[in-house]
């Protein structure tokens, strides 16, 4: 039923007289003005770590990439990056908490149909091992002698190690915030939930490459653009996806800032691995193509957050599905 408030439209309907009366549009509007759902109190901060998250599980895997097949460049800068990332990713995550120490009470339990929880033990098995990797290229900088000597031959293998156990971690760390936002009541997150982890899982992949790319000579940029090809086909597969396959939940992703940001990221997207791939014999060609990818991702996981948090403010996004879902089962159960 529309609220009380419901404003007047155009819509004419005919009587057996054929009089025409003009009959108010119903306007998806609650009681007092407010919406049915509770917009999600998130702010920008999560945006952004839902970035930087998937930059340092994407930059884990170049930089395993890059140690298996003999790439130092490539494993250098994927190392760097992603402790950088996932100590930004976890900045952001305790700011929006409020207070550091509700990071670590999270750690007090670990519920599995949690999601959230799952992600605090996920970021934190992946923090260390990103920092003994990363740690582990200044290795050659030490003393050859005494202490810093026995650290410098410890530290590298230490490395090889850590790296690998990260680059296990980095597929859990960049999928599982798709399924926590997917876990929530936010009508165009919730409907999506078997696109999210694609998008973001491409979208992880596809900034790893981006930096790859960035600090990386062409020559050894091999895995990076392969990762780009691979991070691009998921994205784009999953964003066509989600803008098409969930009806009118699929509106938030297609109109006003969500929409727009995401088709800038799906631009950005086909531009960078284009580039990488015509452009792999150019330095200049392969850095424009690396920061088209990282820039392409920054407003992915920015248009997913604010397509959301658009369907939690609109009550038709909440109304019109569950109508919906009602005559459906009405209908089966009639038949």
């Amino acid at each position: 039923m529309p609220a009380r408030d419901a404003r007047p439209g155009r819509r004419r309907v005919r009587r057996g007289g054929g009089e025409e009366l003009r009959v108010p549009e119903a306007q998806f509007v609650s009681y007092y003005g407010r919406p049915i759902l509770k917009a999600p109190v998130w702010k920008k901060d999560i945006a952004a770590y839902l970035f930087t998250g998937g930059l340092a599980a994407g930059s884990s895997l170049l930089a395993a990439g890059g140690q298996l097949t003999g790439r130092p460049a490539l494993r250098r800068a994927g190392r760097v990056t992603a402790l950088a990332a996932v100590t930004a990713s976890a900045g952001f995550l305790i700011r929006d908490l409020g207070r550091p120490e509700r990071f670590h009470h999270m750690l007090r339990v670990a519920k599995l149909t949690s999601p959230m929880s799952v992600g605090t033990w996920i970021l934190t098995a992946f923090g260390p091992a990103a920092g003994i990797a990363a740690a582990a290229e200044a290795a050659p900088w030490l003393p050859e002698r005494g202490l810093p000597g026995v650290a410098r031959r410890v530290l590298s293998p230490a490395g090889d190690v850590a790296g690998l156990a990260a680059a296990a971690v980095a597929p859990a760390l960049a999928t599982y915030t798709g399924v926590l936002l997917s876990d929530t009541a936010v009508p165009s997150w919730h409907e999506a939930y078997p696109e999210l982890p694609v998008i973001f899982a491409g979208s992880a992949l596809a900034s790893g490459a981006g930096v790859g790319l960035i600090a990386a000579p062409t020559a050894q940029a091999g895995p990076a653009r392969r990762m780009a090809l691979a991070g691009a086909a998921l994205e784009l597969s999953g964003s066509h996806r989600v803008e098409t396959r969930i009806g009118l939940l699929s509106e938030p992703y297609r109109l006003g800032l969500p929409g727009r940001l995401l088709r800038t990221g799906r631009a950005l997207t086909v531009a960078g691995v284009v580039g990488a791939l015509v452009g792999r014999r150019s330095r200049a060609v392969s850095a424009l193509s690396g920061a088209a990818l990282l820039a392409a991702s920054v407003a992915t996981r920015f248009g997913v957050f604010y397509a959301g948090v658009a369907s939690a403010r609109d009550p038709k996004y909440t109304v019109v599905p569950q109508r919906e879902r009602a005559d459906r089962r009405r209908t089966t159960d009639a038949g």
